[in-house]
């Protein structure tokens, strides 16, 4: 078999794969990060990669001038749902993914930020990565952004009442969503001490926030810790069998 490797690409400083990584290092598959701000360059296709993980960050989908390197990740986000390689988008990365597909991103009447409650929609139940959320799973939001409309021939997967496009799958094999799987209380009060300002005007108390995050820590480490393990195991797979691997859920 083949050493898998998983191509990530990160936008920006504290903005890493967190949860993600850990259980990438776990699993003792290679993680190719990628920090295009820092100089990074980005290969032009995603040949000899396996899976193909976006992170989240401050440019929206058409700040380029901010962003230059988006249009190329949009290409290889475009590439990994035709080639159907396993494929992760982080709130930044789920918004490129849908926009790079067909579909819409806005910006957000109000930011969503700290912990919300997420319901499955009934084709979770059969999703490879999704199935069998628990009724009380919650996720960290920190986005001023939405996706507004899904692509053409998208998965709706999660929702929660504000913003009904948590996550979603486009093709057997890549996965949009909207908030932060790959993010803990140590990220969120990070981002709380360099975003005050925004959360003071938003009338928010980052105190009261975090408390709740950390909290719900634990949980957080162990629903999302064991997404992140699924879509690490198509990757596996992926790099094994290179066919379709994403159709069919995990046993429980």
């Amino acid at each position: 078999m083949n050493a898998p490797v998983i191509l990530a690409v990160q936008h920006e400083d504290g903005a890493g794969p967190g949860l993600i990584g850990t259980r990438i290092a776990a699993a003792e598959v290679k993680l190719d990060l990628r920090h295009p701000w820092q100089g990074d360059t980005l290969p032009r296709s995603l040949e000899g990669v396996d899976g193909f993980l976006v992170l989240g960050g401050i440019p929206g989908v058409d700040d380029v001038d901010l962003a230059p390197w988006l249009p190329a990740v949009a290409d290889l986000l475009r590439q990994a749902v035709r080639d159907e390689i396993p494929t992760l988008g982080v709130c930044l990365g789920g918004q490129l993914l849908a926009h790079a597909c067909g579909g819409t991103v806005a910006k957000a009447a109000t930011p969503q930020i700290g912990l919300f409650p997420l319901t499955a929609r009934p084709a979770a139940a059969q999703d490879a990565l999704f199935t069998g959320l628990p009724d009380d799973a919650c996720a960290i939001q920190w986005h001023y952004d939405a996706i507004t409309e899904l692509p053409p021939g998208a998965v709706p997967l999660l929702f929660c009442p504000d913003f009904p496009n948590q996550a979603y799958r486009l093709g057997p094999a890549a996965w949009g969503v909207q908030f932060h799987p790959e993010v803990l209380l140590e990220s969120t009060e990070r981002w709380a001490r360099s975003g005050a300002g925004q959360l003071t005007e938003l009338g928010m108390d980052a105190s009261v926030m975090l408390a709740e995050i950390a909290a719900a820590e634990p949980a957080l480490r162990e629903l999302w810790g064991r997404i992140a393990d699924r879509w690490i195991d198509l990757a596996t797979r992926h790099a094994a069998a290179g066919e379709d691997v994403a159709v069919t859920p995990p046993p429980p």
